[in-house]
């Protein structure tokens, strides 16, 4: 049995889509079994456990024998990085006593220690709870998701114009869920030692320019880039609905991953979606909901 966190999410449902597929049995972890319903049709069982609910979260572990971890994001409302640091706490702490041999956690590339750097520094922590404990860790260190773009299509449609904090012409490794999923089931699959850090992207890498052109492109209409300056970033956030805390923290990230290069890898494990794929099938759906930044898990 295979327990899977955040599995009415963009990851967390494609890594059990596809272990339903190999015909794996899986458990979704969730807070309210009314959203997660449409799971038991397709064959999985669920398990109801809140994230703030440490011994809830142990208890949901204790039905398998490995499981997908995925910190989940906090609103934007709030302070999000002291919420996040938190529920990584209580995924850690979930694990003691688990009986799990074995799991699997999303992470983020750019994973780094510092302080108000969003999933930055909240996802080394969760890397680092991880190679501290006992179970055999595999950590998948994913590009930026392609489905942070797809908040930007409706405003795209009403302007023609694609907001963005990422000048055009810098190329960052982008990655679809669904080649996320894939991969996060293959290492649920793979044997014991299969353990520690792979960077996970797509076909190729990407430039926000590449972005307004696979929207351009998907929607037959010319779409042109706004590229925002830095120092209007926290205030770009703020204009967003984000908390003062969760923009600076946002912007700063921005800024760390920007800087530091997007922390590339030479052998990434590479998926098959591209980018012009995905914003296509997105743009025929039209149905999405996503914010810029961090990834949505």
């Amino acid at each position: 049995m295979f327990v899977i966190m955040g599995g009415t999410g963009h990851v967390g449902s494609a890594t059990a889509a596809e272990l339903l597929r190999r015909g794996e049995a899986v458990t979704i972890v969730t807070r309210d079994p009314d959203r997660a319903a449409g799971w038991r049709a397709k064959g999985a069982k669920l398990a109801q456990a809140d994230v703030d609910d440490m011994s809830s979260l142990r208890a949901a572990f204790q039905q398998g024998r490995r499981a997908l971890l995925l910190n989940p994001p906090a609103d934007t409302s709030t302070d999000t990085d002291v919420v996040e640091r938190r529920t990584v706490a209580n995924i850690l702490q979930a694990l003691e006593g688990s009986g799990l041999e074995k799991v699997v956690a999303e992470s983020t590339g750019g994973a780094q220690p510092g302080e108000r750097i969003g999933d930055l520094n909240v996802l080394w922590e969760l890397e680092e709870g991880l190679r501290a404990q006992s179970i055999p860790s595999a950590i998948n260190r994913a590009g930026y998701y392609m489905s942070n773009w797809d908040g930007m299509l409706e405003p795209v449609c009403s302007t023609g114009t694609l907001p963005t904090t990422f000048p055009a012409d810098v190329s960052i490794p982008m990655v679809a869920p669904d080649d996320l999923g894939r991969v996060a089931a293959a290492r649920l699959l793979s044997p014991l030692g299969d353990i520690g850090v792979r960077y996970v992207e797509g076909p190729r890498r990407y430039s926000s320019e590449d972005v307004a052109k696979a929207f351009s492109a998907a929607l037959g209409k010319p779409v042109e880039l706004s590229v925002t300056p830095r120092a209007q970033w926290k205030e770009a956030f703020l204009q967003l609905g984000f908390s003062d805390a969760a923009a600076d923290s946002y912007a700063r990230m921005t800024a760390v991953s920007l800087d530091g290069g997007f922390d590339l890898s030479d052998d990434p494990i590479r998926g098959t979606t591209t980018l012009k794929m995905y914003v296509h099938e997105q743009a025929r759906g039209r149905s999405y909901e996503a914010r810029e930044w961090p990834p949505v898990r």
